[in-house]
């Protein structure tokens, strides 16, 4: 498939056949993905691939932890300023539109919204983690390792799409990162960053079809000459 074909047909999917993804195709796909640019060849990023039987009881854990608050890794903004909060707020409301579900039913957005602690039904999760103790490198934040896990992370998404399997990079997967580290017996050094759900796509529901926008070129970058 070529790269910008590849680019253009990815898209976040939110409902996965249970069919089990060939553990040698999951393999092929990270070790591709290991090719990943890093700062200084660091390749700070640590893997974690769970299916089965491990990633049933991950799933069943933070599903009885759902009404908890999130304790993330590494924490995020849960209210975004403008121009953020419009995109933010129009994935949402483009879920719900494919979904049938009106925006004032409490009780079914509630009831999808568990459906992320259940992986949207994904028959394995890939885990991108960090060490601890480089992440916090001279008693700062390397934030350079984020970007170089967000770099591993777009590869794995874009091989998945070429093998014809949907993923979903998602912060909801890794919101108690301690049950997660529990039940795959990962080091406290470890930060568990973000989980990817991959699969087959259900192609049977709407929630599939959803396609999000992007702002227009001349609007977010410039030519100089």
């Amino acid at each position: 498939m070529d790269i910008i074909e590849t680019i253009n047909k990815r898209r976040s999917i939110r409902s996965f056949k249970p069919d089990p993804v060939p553990q040698d195709v999951l393999r092929k796909i990270v070790e591709a993905a290991l090719r990943s640019p890093s700062a200084s060849n660091s390749q700070p990023w640590e893997i974690a691939v769970a299916g089965g039987t491990k990633l049933a009881a991950i799933k069943q854990a933070c599903l009885e932890n759902a009404k908890n608050k999130p304790c993330l890794d590494v924490p995020i903004p849960w209210k975004y300023p403008e121009p953020w909060s419009s995109r933010q707020a129009a994935v949402m409301a483009g879920i719900l539109e494919k979904l049938g579900i009106a925006r004032e039913d409490k009780q079914k957005r509630f009831e999808f919204g568990l459906e992320a602690h259940r992986l949207w039904g994904a028959p394995s999760c890939i885990y991108i983690m960090i060490e601890r103790s480089f992440y916090l490198a001279d008693g700062t934040t390397n934030v350079w390792n984020l970007f170089d896990c967000g770099l591993i992370t777009q590869n794995i998404l874009l091989l998945a799409t070429s093998y014809g399997l949907g993923s979903i990079p998602a912060i909801q997967t890794v919101f108690y990162p301690d049950i997660i580290r529990k039940i795959l017996d990962i080091p406290d050094s470890k930060l568990i960053i973000l989980g990817i759900p991959i699969g087959y796509i259900d192609s049977g529901n709407s929630v599939n079809q959803l396609q999000t926008s992007r702002e227009k070129l001349e609007k977010v970058a410039r030519f100089y000459e």
